[in-house]
């Protein structure tokens, strides 16, 4: 075995290894701050829209900072490259962020006004090790085979850091399991743990990974909004490909935003474990793709996949929606609902799969037409549309939680959490009366939640399939095409 054939086995589990952490704190952040905001402070619905407002207009703004991060990390020049700096900067400051959002005890106009500050923090320190992290891939391999490995293999593992904290934030925060004997508590400590694990993992990727460099013989680039701007709108591909990634992750990302968590809280209990149940059941097939990806992209091709995909979360979708809507609570009802997620999280998951290597494909398109590869541009264009879709996920979120009276009740849970965390009840009548609040949600509260998170999801993964296959022309035989021009071009 050569020396490179030695650095890519090592790369292949130094690199997925780094992102574990990350995506623990990813999920914590992203996924359960509403949760958290929702079931720990007592919100008048100006408070609730303005926290809206914030979330909305932050993730825009890191969806608009990631490209321009992308081209500060293309001019960096050091003699650890250009992506370890911001990594380890990246993940330091993301620490410090996440620890204070669950840890300040502001209620009130206060806690929005700190939640603006802390949340815009976010978005700027998250952006730096990400952009560094995923922009990392085209400098590991070029050849399409090894970075499908690559690709698939640090899903794989983001996919256990995500999974990880699906389990542990919703079992140690809510119901019987609670740490502290109180949300606010609770969610201090697990931020507390998260922060720690997240350095921990990426020092894997910081002092493992050995990376192609030839690009430090490379003159820096300008930092230019016109290069950003030039270097997107002039690639075909990219344009398209971005727009149905887009839809793709706000479908994808409904259930989890928020509204997952609180269907099941109202249709089946106040109770972690039920959540973390859900949650892990329903992204369990995706290991099936995760560690099977590239012998399965071996034999079928992508768009064929995708057609298998939909007709398979189309079918589970409705089933979701139907046994909801028409079978009374309990536990038959709890189990269908959950493995129809499962599957239409199978569907989601592969379509996530294939848009992320179609987005780094163009990097190779854009060097044909263009001359230049422009890596971590593009690279940063995945993170920019995954928050922008964020963004539109929180709106739709909480206009659900408006329209359907969710926060009436959610106000009176947070009251019980709080006067727990005084000390003024115990942990024990905290939750009697919780579940006594819980039961008084009525259908259309929990009818309403699973109609927003099984339509909408569904109708973006159509419509995402239908423009693949109409607009999107890198397919695996057009891409190796691309790929021979490109190594005829340097040989000469």
């Amino acid at each position: 075995m050569n020396e490179a054939d030695r650095n890519r086995k090592q790369n292949l589990w130094l690199f997925p290894l780094g992102t574990v952490g990350r995506d623990m704190l990813y999920q914590l952040f992203t996924n359960f701050l509403l949760v958290y905001v929702l079931f720990t402070r007592q919100l008048t619905a100006a408070q609730l829209m303005t926290i809206t407002a914030i979330m909305v207009a932050a993730r825009v703004f890191d969806a608009l900072n990631d490209p321009i991060m992308g081209n500060i990390i293309e001019r960096t020049r050091t003699k650890w490259g250009k992506y370890t700096p911001w990594l380890l900067i990246g993940i330091a400051l993301t620490c410090v962020v996440v620890y204070a959002a669950f840890n300040v005890r502001l209620q009130g106009w206060a806690f929005v006004v700190f939640f603006g500050v802390i949340y815009f923090c976010y978005s700027i320190a998250y952006t730096m090790h990400d952009i560094a992290y995923w922009g990392m891939i085209p400098s590991l391999g070029s050849d399409g085979a090894v970075r499908d490995q690559f690709t698939s293999r640090a899903t794989l593992f983001a996919g256990v850091g995500s999974t990880l904290a699906g389990i542990l934030v919703p079992m140690l925060t809510t119901g019987t399991h609670t740490l502290g004997g109180s949300a606010q508590k609770a969610y201090g400590l697990v931020a507390l743990m998260f922060c720690i694990i997240g350095p921990v993992f990426l020092c894997f990727t910081i002092f493992g990974v050995r990376e192609d460099r030839s690009y430090m013989r490379e003159a820096a680039p300008p930092v230019s909004f016109r290069k950003i701007w030039n270097t997107v709108t002039g690639n075909d591909q990219l344009l398209w490909i971005a727009l149905i990634f887009l839809l793709q992750q706000v479908g994808n990302g409904l259930a989890m935003g928020g509204l997952g968590s609180t269907y099941i809280y109202f249709a089946f209990g106040y109770e972690g474990g039920l959540y973390s149940l859900f949650s892990t059941i329903g992204v369990a097939a995706t290991a099936f793709l995760m560690l099977f990806y590239p012998a399965i992209s071996r034999k079928w091709p992508r768009k064929t996949l995708m057609k298998y995909m939909v007709f398979a979360a189309s079918a589970a979708y409705l089933v979701m929606l139907l046994g909801g809507l028409l079978l009374p609570g309990g536990t038959a009802k709890f189990w269908l609902i959950t493995l129809c997620y499962m599957i239409t999280n199978l569907g989601q998951y592969c379509f996530y799969l294939v848009m992320m290597i179609s987005i780094l494909n163009t990097v190779e398109y854009n060097e044909y037409k263009r001359g230049v590869r422009d890596e971590a541009i593009i690279a940063s264009l995945r993170p920019f549309l995954t928050k922008l879709a964020s963004a539109l996920i929180v709106l739709v979120t909480t206009l659900s939680y408006l329209a359907f009276g969710v926060t009436g009740y959610t106000n009176r849970i947070s009251e019980l959490e709080q006067m727990a965390s005084q000390g003024l009840v115990t942990e024990a009548e905290k939750l009697s009366q919780i579940d006594a609040v819980v039961a008084e949600a009525t259908h259309f509260q929990t009818g309403g939640l699973l109609v927003v998170m099984s339509i909408l999801p569904w109708a973006c993964m159509v419509i995402s399939y239908a423009l693949y296959c109409r607009h999107y022309i890198l397919d695996e035989g057009e891409y190796s095409r691309i790929v021979g021009i490109l190594r005829e071009r340097k040989e000469k």
